[in-house]
């Protein structure tokens, strides 16, 4: 069967083609912001925690836990350093319908700092044989206080509807256990690894301001520059307090 083209056909034809290959697509056109942070200095010798009181908790550690609320590895690397766009995001983006994930392992919070959106659940997993007691605290967002007994695997927690950097969460029967969880409106933040690195993907073009935040030793924040399918980078470096 033959196609009879009208004249007007043809043009809106040749000019969604010709729109496709001039056109850069949308993601394309996203950035993303690199970098890494530091610890300058010699960072103190981590104090080993006390879990004798639990011996569940105590048996996970033959050796004992060193204390991570700051971690410094090789070269100076700081993990668990909760990085974020702070200003210059516009738009709406829904959250993610899979929730962020902590598991309660060795009576340690893993990971012990989290990033999700404002909406998004909150799954707590208890991998350990013994009562845990999820204990959230934040200021903006209602909080939430909860016994995961040894036989209760999980929890989910959907009421975090406000943005809010950081909520500390805290275990009521061992109190060396604390985590931070932070509430973005939007999905550009991230968790620094080992190594100190840190990747936020998916930026439109523009200017925004990105922040560190560290449990112990505060934040930083940078100016930076997004071109269009670019890579900007950003460095924090943070000293003994």
């Amino acid at each position: 069967m033959k196609v009879r083209w009208t004249r007007g056909v043809r043009r809106l034809a040749i000019a969604a083609v010709a729109a496709a290959v001039l056109a850069p697509s949308f993601a394309d056109a996203q950035g993303k912001i690199t970098g890494k942070v530091t610890f300058s200095g010699t960072p103190a010798a981590a104090a080993k925690l006390k879990m004798d009181a639990d011996p569940v908790c105590a048996a996970a550690h033959p050796g004992g836990a060193p204390a991570e609320d700051i971690v410094v590895g090789d070269g100076g690397a700081m993990q668990n350093v909760f990085v974020y766009v702070k200003e210059g995001v516009t738009g709406n983006f829904p959250a993610k319908a899979e929730p962020a994930v902590i598991d309660q392992k060795g009576c340690l919070y893993m990971p012990r700092v989290v990033g999700l959106q404002v909406g998004q659940p909150l799954k707590f997993l208890n991998s350990d044989p013994t009562l845990h007691n999820v204990h959230g605290m934040p200021k903006v967002n209602a909080s939430w206080n909860y016994a995961m007994p040894k036989f209760v695997k999980q929890k989910e927690n959907k009421d975090l509807t406000k943005p809010e950097v950081m909520i500390h969460v805290k275990c009521d029967v061992h109190p060396w256990m604390s985590g931070y969880v932070g509430v973005l409106p939007h999905p550009f933040f991230a968790t620094t690894g080992k190594d100190g690195s840190f990747t936020i993907e998916g930026l439109p073009p523009g200017e925004y301001t990105v922040e560190a935040w560290q449990e112990k030793l505060g934040a930083q924040t940078a100016k930076v520059k997004v071109d269009a399918g670019g890579a900007a980078s950003s460095d924090f470096t943070f000293k003994a307090s």
